[in-house]
């Protein structure tokens, strides 16, 4: 019976485990082309643009131009994923990608190109891949039935690109050097028709949103003020910007590693870029065993170590054997660290806020790298490049030290599972979605003796209130009646507060009844909803400010009606009236 509980697990765990589901397998599979054709018009864009330019600033704009809209547009592009069906945005999304590359293809068939064009049209085909960056990976879950497979998920979609940025290089030299810039082109756009149709034939299931999704740039704010008020999240986005800062050196200087230190050409760094991925692949196989064995903070200390280690040996190494060997453990180490923040972030982001958490992974991520490149490439002319590796890996072999103060929270399972949602309150007053700022009012009494306990868990309320969508959290005591204890919070809109009832956790959930918990007294503990109306705003007794002058409205009876949000199904207990997690039996 043991042996078959622990072959259930050990196959629910395997690294293949996510490829057994024909909706993952056929998206892994196209992806996996994707990204070759990405990597293949990476290399005819550069040749194209040598052979119209001499200057190698404009050559090296060409990466600028697919890697900057990742910077760009990463926030927007997690809020458009979270608002909206994932797979109809990886299908927008491939379409940008497709045109930019058709639209490549077509200009250098007609002879047309021009570095201006060239960079332009590099830049739509890079901003099509970073709108559809925070979609795909936040859909990763969607596509497995199990979420104990997510960690393997996430690993097989590391190793599809590192096996893509193995092979992609060469097989675009290959055909640039056969057949010309023009046939990279169309190549790439003939790799986006898979996946494109891999996403067609995804039957994906999802729940809609009872309540119409928010406008673009409130999605944007909810996303940064969630991530602020995470402690979790935030943890793992500092320590992958400074990893990406330290660690990105190995990776940028690596061209002048072998022009200058192996006295190689162009093949030894095309061994080199190959031993790098082939590590990373191998990191990427053996991620799962690895955090079985160590925590998060454990594994990434050793990496760190590792890596450290890794470039000492490329910066001091004079033999290409010593070097591509150690290339092969940086390149393990290295996925390993990107990949435990990748399921760091994923299992401590509430799905409603998946997608904008990804995307400040990713902006983290890149803009660590290229604030360090362009460092590291600072300091190469002024002291080398073996010295600058050497303090690259003084910085880290230093940057675990940052564990100490932050270290990285502790992840198994999905630790932000949804709650329950919650019923709409009795509203007497006549609103509309925009009616606010709402204020809520909580009131409890607390025993004297409880009072240190209560306020330090409020603390912890308050950081739930906050990212969730509410602001101006207060919480006070009565000086008349120390027992008394009122805590505040206001949300912009009544729409913005009903999404904020429906946000919560389980864990949240959980932490609200612990407060609830020290209400002491024979009433329940009381909760007021209250519309702000600054003086001057009310133009009658019964007219709300956004009503025009002349114009009156009957009494709505249920405002929910009025703003398309779809009823709640039938609870499966008795009905209740929570506020953020209490029952009924508190507030009735």
């Amino acid at each position: 019976m043991i042996d078959s509980v622990k072959a259930k697990s050990h196959g629910r765990d395997a690294i293949t485990a996510p490829l057994r589901h024909a909706t993952f397998r056929r998206i892994w599979l196209a992806s996996l082309l994707s990204n070759v054709g990405t990597l293949i018009q990476g290399v005819g864009a550069a040749w194209a643009m040598t052979q119209m330019a001499s200057s190698a600033d404009q050559v090296a704009l060409v990466q600028t131009a697919l890697l900057l809209p990742v910077m760009l547009i990463s926030v927007p592009a997690g809020a458009i994923a979270d608002m909206y069906d994932r797979r109809i945005v990886g299908l927008v999304s491939l379409g940008i990608a497709l045109a930019g590359a058709i639209l490549l293809t077509l200009v250098t068939w007609l002879d047309l190109t021009t570095p201006n064009i060239l960079l332009m049209l590099c830049f739509v085909v890079g901003s099509g891949m970073a709108l559809m960056g925070p979609a795909w990976q936040s859909s990763v879950s969607e596509q497995i039935p199990l979420e104990e497979q997510l960690p393997a998920a996430i690993a097989l979609n590391s190793i599809s690109y590192n096996i893509a940025r193995s092979v992609g290089p060469a097989i675009g030299g290959a055909v640039v050097a056969a057949a010309g810039a023009m046939a990279a082109f169309a190549l790439n756009a003939l790799f986006y028709l898979p996946l494109m149709v891999a996403l067609l034939l995804w039957k994906r299931k999802s729940t809609p949103s009872r309540l119409p999704p928010e406008r673009l740039s409130r999605a944007m704010v909810s996303g940064v003020r969630y991530i602020s008020n995470s402690p979790p999240i935030k943890i793992v986005l500092t320590r992958t910007l400074v990893t990406g800062v330290a660690g990105g050196a190995i990776t940028a200087l690596m061209p002048l590693v072998a022009r200058d230190i192996l006295h190689g050409d162009a093949q030894t760094y095309g061994i080199m870029l190959g031993a790098f991925g082939f590590g990373a692949v191998v990191g990427a196989l053996t991620i799962t065993e690895l955090r079985k064995k160590m925590s998060g903070e454990a594994a990434i200390r050793t990496c760190a170590l590792c890596m450290a280690m890794a470039m000492v040996a490329v910066a001091l190494s004079r033999e290409p054997a010593l070097t591509v060997t150690a290339l092969v453990l940086a390149g393990a180490v290295w996925t390993m660290v990107w990949m435990i923040f990748n399921i760091g972030v994923q299992l401590s982001a509430p799905r409603w806020v998946a997608g904008r958490s990804l995307a400040a992974y990713q902006a983290a991520g890149t803009g660590g790298m290229a604030i360090g490149s362009w460092g590291w490439g600072y300091l190469t002319d002024a002291a080398g490049v073996q010295n600058a590796l050497l303090v690259a890996a003084v910085l880290m072999l230093a940057s675990p030290l940052i564990g100490r103060w932050l270290p990285m929270p502790r992840v198994g399972a999905r630790g932000e599972k949804e709650a329950e949602l919650l019923a709409d309150p009795e509203v007497r007053l006549p609103l509309s979605g925009r009616s606010g700022p709402l204020v809520v009012e909580i009131e409890y009494r607390i025993a004297p003796h409880n009072a240190r306990t209560f306020h330090n868990i409020m603390q912890d309320v308050q950081l739930s209130r906050q990212r969730n969508g509410a602001y101006g959290w207060s919480i006070a005591r009565d000086i008349a009646d120390p027992e008394l204890w009122t805590e505040r919070y206001h949300c912009p809109t009544w729409l913005d507060y009903l999404r904020w009832r429906n946000r919560s956790t389980q864990s949240e959930r959980a932490l609200e009844q612990r407060a609830a918990h020290f209400h002491i007294g024979p009433a329940p503990i009381r909760v007021r909803r209250m519309l702000e109306r600054p003086f001057g705003s009310v133009r009658s007794e019964d007219q709300p400010p956004e009503n025009g002058p002349g114009k009156t409205r009957p009494e709505i009876e249920n405002p929910t009606k009025q703003m398309r949000i779809r009823p709640l199904p039938p609870a499966k207990g008795p009905a209740c009236d929570h506020y953020g997690g209490f029952s009924c039996r508190l507030l009735s």
